[in-house]
């Protein structure tokens, strides 16, 4: 295998990455297992050990690979979980396409095999601009923060954060420093404020310092951010902000009727 360089190509060890990076893609090595050794590297691809290294760098940096010090490099060994953002009403669903989040998030743990646990904590804080905009606030005006740190078999996997105006969560359970039973939507709708539509937001950033040491990402692993404002009759109820590393998450959206998706294609000599 051979990654000479030609007239204007990306330097060797951007080329030798992305050869790595698709054998990995296509499984030609599994999670947990080891990178051949760098001298094997050397004589597959016809380069030296310096390129090899740099290679090898690289994808750490994207958290595909980690290097265990005097056992060598391996694939980083964590499986990649589908979240259901949003679900058709065609599909299964435990209530409704806006059911709590966290009877989602057991679903799908429970499904994958899965150990879900999650850290809690509310806060009183001053509303950032743009969450103040989606809740037709003043930028500062007080919001109450409610926090989720969610684990999938340990491994620290989304921070959501709930974003109620202060004046809607005042006297409620929302105020409560612990879990809601029921959770949030229960208590809102308790309070005549039950949800019936929402707007999500899709972005992707680089973690901060914080983020970054809480998700034990590589450096080189951006964040989706999933930004949704929820609405009742009456007009905007919460924001919902939650940040998933993006080696370890899919956002998944269904669209339209999906009753025929698992349908087998009809050959057109069938159709005759």
């Amino acid at each position: 295998m051979n990654i000479s360089r030609g007239p204007g190509q990306a330097p060797k060890y951007q080329r030798l990455a992305a050869d790595l990076r698709r054998r990995i893609a296509a499984g030609e090595w599994q999670g947990g297992a080891a990178l051949p050794v760098e001298a094997d590297l050397e004589t597959q691809y016809g380069v030296a050990r310096n390129t090899v290294r740099l290679a090898v760098d690289v994808l750490v940096n994207e958290g595909l690979l980690i290097r265990v010090q005097g056992k060598g490099t391996f694939l980083k060994d964590h499986s990649v979980l589908d979240h259901h953002a949003y679900r058709s009403p065609s599909e299964p669903q435990p209530r409704d396409i806006l059911a709590a989040p966290s009877e989602v998030y057991t679903e799908e743990a429970r499904a994958a095999g899965r150990m879900l646990t999650a850290d809690f904590e509310m806060l009183i804080v001053r509303a950032r601009t743009d969450i103040a905009d989606r809740l037709g606030l003043r930028p500062g005006e007080a919001v109450v923060l409610r926090r989720v740190l969610r684990f999938m078999d340990s491994e620290p996997w989304s921070i959501e954060e709930s974003h109620f105006p202060a004046g809607l969560a005042a006297g409620t359970p929302l105020m409560d420093p612990d879990p809601v039973d029921g959770g949030d939507e229960k208590v809102l709708a308790g309070i005549g404020r039950t949800e019936i539509g929402a707007v999500d937001h899709v972005t992707a950033r680089m973690p901060g310092p914080e983020e970054s040491q809480w998700f034990q990402a590589g450096p080189g692993v951006p964040l989706m951010v999933q930004t949704r404002a929820t609405y009742d009759v009456r007009g905007p109820v919460r924001v919902i902000e939650t940040r998933y590393s993006a080696d370890r998450s899919r956002l998944r959206y269904g669209l339209g009727d999906l009753a025929a998706r698992d349908a087998r294609p009809v050959r057109a000599s069938a159709q005759r």
